[in-house]
């Protein structure tokens, strides 16, 4: 119909009759717009209908991810449970393991302590045994020194005597004769005589309490003590004792001791032996290096020499100190070995000649005195001990 009418208006406008063509072209205008309103409705109903089918499809792709994101998330809970449970168990059996190892483990370590603890007394009684061995050498060498010692103080008592038991015999005839200012003279003499005797008899007194103290075990309690004396005495006896047992060693002791120094608090037989193994270490070292009789050349001849000194000082912590430091001009100590010689057991005697506990005993002595113990050596030249007590 809509081609008819183009035609028709075609035709009149050749036939040159414009009313009936203008009449057909407004025909076929109704009815170009009757024919796109159509296809535009039906357009749009499909458009609508496309968009329908599109929202459908987007939510059931929407209901579809959220299934399987559920899914997913609920097998997620579920493996992780699965996993957590399967460490729990697999806890729980190392746990089980780690029980039945620990409990080995305890009763080795048990076992073992045991062991270490019977170990430990047999060394301890071992120790035990071998500080009374050589407590009892240094015994033997104080009591041949101390036998030296107090035959000095003994003569003078004996001479004495026998001096005032002559005056008293002058005295008797003086008074017979009444001589008065001879008796007054006489007299005098024999008070003299008797403070010399009463002087040596202390000192002969001295000698032997100090012997007594060291030979008996250590009471620990400190006594007020002149340090002077005490070094002065124990390097005589152990001189004189070194003597009675070798009566070809020989060397010079001396002493340097400061006066000023009080008595202080210490230990008497405990500071005693530490004394007692410095010096007998000390005259050992010179009686080695004497051993040897090629002086090296320029040098002179070799003097055994041990000496002992003290000194009041002002440690650095503040307080009153003392120093007592003996020295020796042997041959000194390696230095490979000085890091070894306060250990128990360590001896650079050969065997037979010491135990090796003298320097780890004393070490242990000082340090339980509040104080502290060093050595300095030069080898070639000698070795210094330092040994510094408070003074308390």
């Amino acid at each position: 119909t809509l081609k008819a009418s183009d035609l028709l208006v075609s035709l009149y406008e050749s036939q040159k009759k414009p009313d009936s063509a203008l009449r057909y072209l407004r025909i076929s205008l109704v009815l170009k717009d009757s024919l796109f309103s159509r296809e535009k409705v039906i357009a749009q109903q499909n458009l609508l209908y496309n968009k329908q089918e599109k929202e459908k499809e987007l939510e059931a792709s929407r209901l579809k991810f959220k299934s399987q994101t559920q899914f997913y998330l609920l097998s997620s809970v579920v493996l992780a449970l699965l996993i957590i449970a399967f460490i729990l168990f697999r806890a729980n059996q190392q746990k089980q393991i780690s029980y039945v190892r620990l409990q080995h483990q305890k009763d080795q370590i048990d076992l073992h302590k045991t062991i270490a603890e019977d170990s430990l007394n047999d060394l301890k009684s071992t120790q035990a045994q071998l500080i009374q061995s050589e407590k009892m050498a240094s015994l033997g060498e104080l009591t041949a020194g101390i036998a030296h010692e107090i035959q000095n103080p003994l003569n003078f008592v004996n001479n004495f005597s026998e001096v005032n038991t002559e005056l008293i015999e002058e005295l008797e005839e003086e008074i017979n004769k009444g001589n008065i200012d001879e008796v007054k003279a006489i007299a005098i003499d024999i008070k003299e005589n008797e403070q010399k005797i009463n002087h040596h008899g202390k000192r002969a007194d001295a000698i032997v309490r100090g012997m007594l103290q060291h030979s008996r075990a250590s009471s620990g309690h400190k006594e007020a003590t002149d340090i002077n004396a005490l070094a002065d005495e124990y390097l005589r006896l152990t001189f004189h004792g070194l003597r009675a047992k070798d009566k070809s060693f020989n060397a010079v002791f001396l002493t340097n001791f400061d006066r000023s120094i009080e008595k202080i608090n210490v230990v008497p037989q405990d500071i005693g032996r530490v004394l007692l193994n410095l010096f007998t270490n000390a005259f050992y070292a010179v009686a080695e290096k004497k051993k040897n009789p090629y002086p090296l050349k320029g040098q002179q001849e070799y003097e055994p020499t041990v000496s002992v000194s003290t000194k009041g000082v002002k440690p650095p912590s503040g307080g009153l100190g003392v120093l007592i430091i003996v020295k020796d001009n042997g041959n000194g100590i390696p230095q490979k070995v000085m890091d070894k010689i306060f250990q128990p057991f360590f001896t650079t005697k050969p065997t037979g000649h010491g135990t090796g506990l003298g320097l780890s005993l004393s070490y242990d002595i000082i340090k339980a005195h509040g104080g502290e113990i060093k050595v300095e050596t030069k080898e070639g030249e000698g070795a210094e001990f330092i040994i510094q007590l408070p003074v308390v």
